[in-house]
Order: C-alpha cells, then structure tokens, then sequence
C-alpha cells in the first residue's frame, strides 16, 4: 500500500483516489476478517461524495485510510492538493464521537491542528475565532466541552477540521450521536456554507447509514456490500438542491436505494428449498425474537395489512436502513416474509405467526428454526445423538470460525442462543458454555 501527498497543476487530476483498497484484521493464528475488498473510489473537486452501507461495512475503515490513520493492507491511497491553491492541502475529519478534548476551551480544541502544523500564536488564534465564528458558535471560545450541547461539540469538531483549511472534509457519521432535530438542523447549516463557497474546502466524502441524509446532501452516493465492504453501486444525485424529503423524485431515489441494499446476490440460483447463501457457515445477526414479532405485528397493521414498503416502514418505525434491514432479512430467512425490491410482505406463515397465540408462535418459530436455520438443526441434531444429551458450545464456535471471522462467529452464536432458548429446541448453560436437551421443547 502506498499514499502520497502532492501538488499538481492538472485540472481534472481528483483530489483523492483508491485503488483496489483491501483490508484485513488479522485475529491471530487463522485468516483474518476482511473488511474491504478491491475498493476503488475516486473524489473530485466541488462535489460532496456519501459512502452509504449498514454498519460493519467496512465504510468507517475506508475512511481512517483515506485519513492515513491505518494503513491497509493492499492497494494505494493518493491524496493531491488542489491544483493552484496555495491554502488547502490534505484531508481533515470529523469523527461521530466528537473527539475533544474536556480540560481544554473551545478555542483550545480549535487550535490543535494549527499548533501541531507550527502556526504562530497570532496566526492561530485569528484562524481559530473565523473557524469558531463561521460554524456559528461565536460567543463560546471560553466555554468547555462539558458545557455544550451535543450538537455545539460536533460544531467544534467541525471547527477544528476546517481551521487547518484542507481540500477534502472527511465525515465519520458526524450526525449519528445527535437528535433528529440538531442533527437535522446541524447538517441543512453544513450544506448552506457548502453552497455558499464559505469553507476552504474542495470535497466532502462522508459516511453515512441513513438513506435520506445521503440523498439530502450528496452529489454521488457509493452503497457498500457487507461481509467483505465492496461498492456494489454509483448512484448519482442530479436533484437540485435544497432537495425536499416529499419530493416524488426524492422518494423515488429513496426507495431505490432500499431495493439496492437488499437485493439478493446474483449468480446461480439455489438448490429448491435453500435460501440463497445459506448453509452451516452462514453469518447471522442478533435480531432479538421481540423484535421480529414487533416487526411482523407492524406489517401485518393497518394501513400495511401484510405488505408495506421499506422506505415507509423505516420511517413509520423511526429506524435507520442499517436497524431495519437485518430484521428484515431475518424475517426473510425465517419465510415469515418475503423481501422483492423495496417491498417486504408477509408470506403465509408470517400471517399465521401474527394471528397465533404466545404457545402458538413458539411452536411455529421452532419449525422454522430447525427447516431454514442450518446451524440450530445442527446442534439439536448432535444433541439427539449424543447419550448424554449435552455437547460444549466451543464444538460449534469453532465450525464456525472454519467459515468466518471470530467476531462474527459470536455473533452467530448469540442469535442461535437467543432463538433456541425461544423456541425451546435446546438450552445454553453460560456458566460452562454448554448446548443441552434440558427442557427441550
């Protein structure tokens, strides 16, 4: 992997560009857990650029590389200054988490990076109070961190990338740890200095899981696949803003979206009766049984009544595309529901889940379970076999770990727990890590 820094005094010459970016996080002995694989990504001047994947997808990792804050495994990351442009140079972000620093002042915070760049005093604090000024929080270069709303800090962090005046901005889910409405009212003020030309800056790359903030603000938006983070899709945002949320066109994109990030992955069609991608290696993800009742009962209502579109479901439930989604898939693989496009509904058995009584639905989930859940058939089938009725779960965990990363094989594990001890297939005794027959359903 190779990254440089460098004027140039070619126009069309991006200011930042990947190539076959790969990254892996080794785990000790064994294969490790790829991340990003074959990544490639390309940022020109005056565009803002939105890397758009549920969590885990490996978005915030390209991120810290492009930065030059982990140095990947394979590829190159080039950064170029802006051609003609004596001021802006380099990258500079913003993190989720706020990043400041409590025993210093908002001034203080502000002019780290000037300090670390040898900025003199006097330069730094005429820079720092523009910065402080432009992002609207005149009046607070006094005040600690302690002392601000979420909203100010993620302000200041914002102050302190552009003080050090770079050509690209990078954005690590900046707006995630806030309300609806700060952030709300924190992202429309970023896109008016944007449009406006008032920050030094040439291009945004920003993360985000929230489907509508990526079409809100960007010009191109990349959606990101997961398990490992590739770009499976370019989509370019020609709608002129302000963009309005109600917009047809908006909705459209939107909903277009939703369809992109859970479509099934192409190549041969499945064996009759195996879901696509399934089988004893297939990663799942924790979704709590309540929650997908919750999310079956919520279909099954008035004004959906068995059918709803995601996009719409995400906003009525008030949920992320990267919180909906799982549940969704879950529920797909279960065959309580059926996912086509941007649509989800209810197949047969969903209906009946939704109808049955408490005995009723456990008993359905638990035919479900062991049909279409390789792994918790697996076990109970070992249990059955075995005289004793009990085997160690580090048996399982490590036929996992032959298919996947450590990670994700807990995570696999906790699910299989969470919906066995439900549907009463088998019980998990944590104290000794042990699968048994106690109380089988």
């Amino acid at each position: 992997m190779t990254m440089t820094l460098e004027g140039t005094a070619q126009k069309d010459v991006p200011l930042v560009e990947v190539k076959h970016l790969k990254h892996v996080y080794g785990k000790g002995s064994g294969p490790g857990l790829v991340v990003l694989e074959d990544v490639n990504l390309t940022l020109r001047s005056n565009e803002i650029v939105g890397l758009l994947g549920r969590s885990g997808s490996g978005k915030s990792t390209l991120l810290r590389s492009i930065a030059g804050l982990i140095t990947p495994t394979a590829g190159t990351v080039e950064v170029r200054d802006m051609p003609g442009d004596s001021n802006a140079h380099g990258v500079s972000m913003v993190f989720q988490s706020f990043a400041l620093f409590p025993w210093l002042t908002v001034q203080k915070n502000v002019e780290l990076g000037l300090e670390a760049q040898g900025v003199p005093a006097d330069e730094r604090r005429k820079r720092t109070l523009a910065a402080i000024d432009l992002i609207g929080l005149d009046g607070f270069e006094n005040a600690y961190p302690k002392e601000l709303s979420g909203g100010m800090r993620q302000r200041v962090g914002l102050a302190r990338a552009l003080v050090v005046q770079p050509s690209v901005l990078l954005m690590d889910e900046p707006f995630s740890a806030l309300d609806v409405l700060t952030a709300e009212t924190l992202r429309t003020d970023l896109l008016d200095l944007w449009s406006e030309g008032r920050m030094p800056i040439r291009s945004i790359l920003i993360v985000t899981h929230n489907i509508e903030e990526a079409v809100l603000m960007c010009d191109r938006i990349l959606v990101f696949s997961s398990n490992p983070g590739r770009v499976i899709a370019e989509i370019k945002v020609d709608l002129p803003q302000p963009r309005k949320r109600l917009d047809p066109a908006f909705r459209a994109l939107v909903d277009d979206i939703y369809a992109r990030m859970t479509a099934r992955p192409t190549g041969p069609a499945p064996r009759e009766g195996n879901f696509p991608g399934s089988g004893l290696g297939m990663a799942l993800t924790h979704v709590s049984t309540n929650t997908l009742a919750g999310m079956i009962e919520a279909i099954a209502a008035p004004p959906n009544n068995g059918s709803a579109d995601l996009a719409t479901l995400a906003r009525e439930l008030q949920m992320e595309a990267d919180e909906l989604l799982p549940i969704a898939e879950t529920l797909q693989l279960m065959r309580f529901a059926e996912i086509e496009g941007r649509t989800i509904r209810l197949t047969p058995a969903g209906r009946r889940y939704d109808a049955a009584d408490v005995d009723e639905r456990k008993q359905l989930f638990a035919q479900h379970l062991l049909a279409y859940v390789p792994l918790a058939a697996h076990i109970r089938r070992v249990l059955d076999d075995r005289a004793s009725h009990q085997a160690p779960a580090t048996r399982f965990r490590d036929e996992l770990e032959d298919f996947m990363s450590e990670p994700y094989a807990e995570e696999t594990m906790d699910a299989i727990v969470s919906w066995g001890r439900y549907a009463e297939i088998f019980a998990y005794h944590e104290d000794d890590d042990r699968f048994s027959l106690d109380d089988p359903a």
